[in-house]
């Protein structure tokens, strides 16, 4: 989740340092406080063995309305919500799933990828080797005599 999140934090600081409005300080300070809010929000809605499973929860959406994890990030350094939406472009539409960031700008707009990997093969929740790596178990030999 760290990866994601923290590409997720980076693409929007990137677009608010591009303004040339913010200074250095605050953006770091952004950044830090929107990691934060991101980890904690999505934290129990992370599902990495089913991708998709709580995508619309982890949607950051910014249109005619601020996302709200974003403006309480942009509170800390002093920025109202109406400040920060003169700031980032007026449609954006960020995905923030395992394995895979993507955003779109624009109702219309075509979906950029902005990270993306592969989960580790003993991530499937059915693999024999996941059940036992979760229960600890090694292979016993057992010799019963009669």
């Amino acid at each position: 989740m760290k990866a994601e999140v923290a590409t997720a934090v980076n693409f929007i600081t990137t677009l608010l340092r591009g303004t040339g409005l913010l200074s250095e300080e605050q953006l770091q300070h952004f950044s830090h406080s929107l990691e934060e809010t991101l980890g904690e929000h999505y934290e129990d809605h992370w599902f990495p063995d089913a991708p998709f499973r709580g995508s619309g929860y982890r949607c950051i959406r910014i249109d005619h309305k601020m996302d709200p994890l974003v403006g309480k990030a942009a509170y800390t350094i002093g920025l109202s919500r109406k400040q920060l939406l003169s700031l980032l472009p007026s449609q954006l539409t960020m995905w923030v799933d395992p394995y895979e960031v993507s955003y779109r700008i624009g109702e219309n707009g075509s979906i950029g990828v902005l990270y993306e990997s592969k989960p580790p093969p003993e991530t499937h929740p059915n693999s024999v080797v996941s059940c036992k790596l979760r229960l600890g178990h090694s292979r016993t030999v057992m010799n019963v005599s009669s």
